[in-house]
């Protein structure tokens, strides 16, 4: 299922070959185009889930819109583990030292269900209290409680696929996550038709026939996610463990009990990462909870807006995977330089398409609002959320792209404090001051001013060459 062309390619960078400025952006633009199918299909899931339920009302979609900066912020926390063995695996394969790179995975997925494991019972635990917390009430409450558990209750099984996705593209291999997540993307349609809506008479073309259903509403939107993954982990494993040709472990002996050196290298890179993100999820949070007393109109508009616009950014978390990758196997190779060019390709990738995504964005929200819902004040405000945010989206790009870049050469600890420093300082003050006078607009507009800044203070990075300093003493020209 590999990619022949981009596996030769990427056999350069671990070989020390020079490359030509068209192989250059070729192999960006075959580990880029994968990756971005694979977002998409990952962010399809959040859409699929919140127009099945957006369209049984404006109550159940804010139960939805409630919990999910909370499950954000449970994913932050346990990539800390994961996004390190991630990187280390990368410059092991990089650096040829395949050996180092099944030792990474073994504990990985170690680390990966043991996070799981304690974030699944925390958040359990925490189910039933947490949406009134956040400010929801009555049926909102009640429907988002239930909608967390569930989630939260799967996060071992979630997290060791993920972690199995991250080995595989750790190779260069692209292709296999990217498949198996539109699969993922599919099942999760067929589940939720199942489990959310009760049997009824549906009609396609000029047939009619009866299609059986649970009815279980909210809930079953989070049954049929989780069984979703479920379904997909054992193809993650069996490609990870029995086919790849770097990571595969069959008939080798290896401890999967984790070392201390090997948690202390994985955690130094994980740790801000996952830090970070539970910084970003917490603010995230905070906003949630300025838009919460706007009533259930503007709660179900901002959630909807929010999984409608990240059908836009998707695809620069796809490039931004494709850099880590690339990033990461040059500096196992000790090539900076070619590090660096990748890293700018890969910023020009994003920003070109994140703009056009833009564009479209803009012109098509108030039909991709529509999609999800049928109430018209939620689809009129949502839309126009959404025509603010277009705006924001070039530079939205550069900051996830050059992130992802400085993840794989392990720079995490400065950039990972950008991040959230950015959100906490300047959108989350901005946020609550707008709300004030123009009510979910104002929100927006913070967030699309907030975002334009982070992007500059990310391109200023990039070009000052810090983030590869770290590692060769001096930054590539």
């Amino acid at each position: 299922m590999a990619d022949s062309i981009s596996q030769r390619l990427i056999g350069k960078i671990r070989s020390g070959e020079a490359f030509t400025r068209a192989e250059e952006l070729s192999l960006v633009v075959r580990l880029a185009i994968p990756a971005i199918l694979a977002q998409i299909a990952t962010v399809l899931m959040a859409y699929i889930d919140a127009a099945m339920v957006g369209n049984l009302g404006a109550t159940e979609a804010a139960a939805v819109g409630i919990v999910s900066t909370t499950i954000w912020l449970c994913w932050g926390l346990g990539s800390a583990g994961i996004t390190g063995f991630w990187v280390i695996t990368s410059h092991d394969v990089g650096a040829k030292d395949y050996a180092s790179a099944r030792r990474m995975m073994r504990q990985g997925f170690s680390v990966s269900v043991i996070i799981g494991s304690v974030l699944a019972a925390a958040c359990v635990a925490l189910s039933p209290f947490l949406p009134g917390f956040l400010g929801a009430e009555g049926r909102v409450a009640s429907e988002g409680s239930l909608y967390f558990a569930i989630c939260a209750a799967a996060f071992p099984l979630s997290f060791l696929g993920y972690t199995a996705s991250c080995m595989i593209r750790a190779t260069g291999n692209i292709r296999v996550p990217s498949v198996l997540n539109v699969a993922m993307c599919a099942l999760d349609v067929f589940f939720n038709y199942l489990l959310i809506y009760p049997t009824r008479e549906v009609e396609f073309a000029s047939l009619s026939f009866t299609c059986p259903g649970a009815g279980l509403g909210v809930p079953g939107a989070a049954l049929g996610t989780v069984l979703a993954e479920t379904v997909v982990l054992a193809p993650y494993l069996w490609y990870a463990c029995v086919k790849s040709p770097e990571l595969r472990i069959v008939g080798e002996r290896g401890r999967f009990l984790p070392e201390r050196e090997t948690m202390r290298r994985a955690f130094a890179i994980g740790v801000p990462v996952g830090g970070q993100r539970a910084a970003m999820s917490l603010a995230q949070i905070g906003i949630t909870m300025i838009v919460a007393p706007l009533g259930p109109v503007a709660i179900a508009a901002n959630s909807l807006a929010v999984t409608a616009e990240s059908v836009c950014y998707m695809p620069g978390f796809g490039v931004a995977d494709a850099a880590t990758t690339l990033v990461g196997q040059s500096v196992g190779a000790k090539r900076p330089d070619l590090a660096m060019r990748f890293a700018r390709l890969t910023t020009g990738a994003g920003i070109a398409v994140m703009s056009l995504m833009g564009v479209l964005l803009f012109l098509s929200a108030h039909f991709l609002l529509g999609l999800m819902t049928n109430d018209p004040g939620v689809v009129s405000l949502g839309a126009t959320c959404l025509r603010i945010e277009a705006f924001a989206e070039p530079m939205f790009a550069a900051a996830i792209v050059i992130y992802g870049a400085f993840v794989g050469a392990g720079d995490t600890f400065i950039p990972s404090l950008m991040n959230p420093a950015s959100l906490w300082l300047i959108r989350l003050p901005a946020s609550w001051f707008l709300a004030q006078h123009f009510g979910l607009v104002g929100v927006w507009i913070a967030m699309a001013g907030e975002l334009t800044l982070r992007g500059a203070l990310f391109i200023l990075r990039l070009r000052s060459g810090k983030w590869l300093k770290a590692h060769h003493g001096k930054a590539p020209l």
